[in-house]
């Protein structure tokens, strides 16, 4: 599917044909000489999915034993070990 372009001197837009194609899943490419100006998107309102966390779904990874161990005051303080 290919994107509109459109010329920023174009005053005769169509700007019923424009948002039928962004509903349609196309981007409008608003461009002022050759330099894209801007871009015309539609908005993605579906619920964003949240996604369960499965124990092993990264093998290979691994917690250090003293993960939850306080940090030495070196590492607050700036002092060199």
């Amino acid at each position: 599917m290919l994107d509109k372009t459109i010329s920023v001197q174009k005053s005769d837009a169509d700007w019923d044909e424009l948002l039928a194609l962004v509903n349609d899943g196309r981007e409008v490419i608003i461009m002022q000489g050759d330099n894209p100006l801007m871009k015309i998107v539609s908005v993605d309102t579906s619920p964003k999915q949240i996604k369960e966390r499965v124990l092993g779904a990264h093998p290979g990874a691994w917690m250090s034993d003293d993960f939850d161990a306080p940090l030495p005051d070196e590492f607050w303080l700036g002092e060199d070990a």
